[in-house]
């Protein structure tokens, strides 16, 4: 488990989360390796979708108020946080990796706002940095359309990582977002924040 210190979270200095400080990148906390067998300490970082989707969230509180909202692959949970400050009405956050739930339920009760780990009936999903790999993105693109489907809200925040499927989104603002140099080789990243048609 990755040493963590309550932090402010640059784009959104409101919301703070206990992150992994210093000069480090995500493959520094597994001693250098990949193990297929342990998911990477996403959680412990906060990353350039998550927060540009926080951003949006508290400025447009509109969004989420007095809704059902679903963080999905919810990492260290500020997107969740945000919706819950913003007034939403329940909130969820999961993850393929339970220690990001319990991350971003620790963060939650940091911020002194609940989530929860149970989705219910969510009017809005938000998915901040999901599309990072070529066998991630169609996963999440195939549970995002069906929420659509079934008449969700559906915003993403993506840095332009790649694999983000463009042609179902429409663009509704960008952040110039401050990330770790350590973890992203750059000091900011541009961020979209998007709404699936």
């Amino acid at each position: 488990m990755p040493t963590t210190t309550l932090l402010p979270v640059p784009l959104t200095p409101e919301i703070s989360l206990h992150l992994v400080s210093g000069p480090v990148g995500l493959f520094d906390l597994t001693g250098g390796e990949f193990r297929s067998d342990e998911p990477l300490p996403f959680w412990a970082f906060v990353w350039a979708g998550g927060q540009a989707l926080a951003r949006y969230v508290l400025d447009h509180p509109e969004t989420v108020a007095g809704k059902r909202v679903h963080d999905l692959a919810c990492g260290s949970g500020v997107a969740a946080i945000a919706a819950a400050r913003a007034g939403a009405a329940h909130v969820a956050a999961t993850d393929l990796n339970p220690a990001a739930v319990a991350a971003a339920q620790r963060n939650a009760a940091a911020n002194h706002v609940t989530v929860s780990d149970t989705p219910d009936h969510p009017e809005v999903i938000l998915a901040g940095d999901v599309f990072y790999s070529p066998t991630v993105a169609p996963a999440i693109t195939a549970i995002l359309r069906e929420a659509r489907r079934n008449s969700a809200d559906v915003l993403v925040g993506d840095p332009g990582r790649g694999y983000f499927p463009e042609r179902l989104f429409t663009a509704l603002t960008e952040y110039v977002v401050p990330v770790p140099a350590a973890l992203e080789e750059a000091e900011t990243l541009t961020t979209t924040v998007w709404r699936m048609r």
